[in-house]
């Protein structure tokens, strides 16, 4: 016999956990196939699905990103497809981001980022949908290394901000900018994505921003497909996979803009 004071489960709190599970798979191919760390899944899944509060689905989210993280990265250094030098000076930009990223979630105007974050996502697109010039390891620059630093700075502000990895970002720059492989870029893109993840967390913790068991239940659900994922962007071509990353920045910046229109519409202040 049920208490009178037993809350009765609702069919939507019956379907929370299976969702949940789904969306950390889908993120976790996508970490795989182009590595990015899947926030630009999590958030929009735990939000509208899972009914999360847009601030809590963001820390939630770079939590989760962590062992999904850790999975494709296995994937890609055992193809030898990581530049741990490279790696190194955007983590060194990322980690230093990331705090800023946290202090400013409650300070900059949402909105305004993220209109600026749809421009840049659609400008990259479009450039990856032409040809680019794939090289190998070699010496970096002084040059190269300030770059890379300023770049690790903003997607570590990305991931404060948003709740993503900032593959979508780091992988086109090392493309454009060091003629990286594609396959070498998404790797190297993951490793830096995990100390970001683990900042981001700490940081969203302190602030009470995190679901640490909805985190995990989505970052476990997504290492499968994560290694999968991998296997497959390790063999496959660079045109192909450039101009499927550029599909997919151009489907994320037309979610993003989408939002923010039915934002307005709703009368919310970001």
């Amino acid at each position: 016999m049920r208490s009178r004071h037993s809350k009765p489960t609702t069919s939507s709190e019956a379907a929370t956990f299976p969702t949940v599970v789904l969306v950390g798979m889908a993120a976790g191919f996508l970490s795989g196939m182009f590595g990015v760390g899947g926030g630009i899944l999590i958030v929009p899944g735990l939000v509208l699905v899972a009914k999360m509060d847009q601030r809590i689905a963001h820390g939630t989210s770079l939590a989760a990103v962590l062992p999904i993280s850790v999975a494709s990265l296995m994937t890609y250094w055992s193809h030898d497809h990581v530049d741990w030098r490279v790696g190194l000076c955007l983590a060194t930009g990322a980690l230093v981001g990331a705090i800023l990223g946290t202090k400013l979630l409650n300070v900059l105007p949402h909105r305004t980022l993220t209109v600026a974050f749809a421009g840049i996502l659609l400008l990259t697109a479009i450039r990856l949908f032409l040809p680019i010039e794939s090289g190998t390891r070699g010496i970096l620059t002084i040059g190269n290394i300030v770059a890379l630093i300023a770049i690790g700075v903003a997607t570590g502000i990305l991931a404060g901000l948003l709740g993503v990895g900032g593959g979508v970002i780091m992988v086109p720059a090392m493309m454009m900018l060091l003629h990286l492989p594609s396959a070498m870029a998404k790797g190297t893109s993951v490793l830096v994505i995990i100390p970001t993840s683990l900042m981001g967390t700490y940081r969203n913790r302190t602030k009470k921003n995190v679901d640490l068991r909805a985190a995990t239940a989505v970052g476990l659900s997504g290492i499968p497909s994560a290694i999968v994922g991998g296997w497959i962007s390790a063999r496959m071509s660079d045109t192909v996979s450039n101009v499927l990353f550029a599909s997919l920045l151009l489907v994320v910046a037309i979610r993003l803009v989408r939002q923010i229109r039915s934002d307005d519409k709703a009368g919310i202040v970001h």
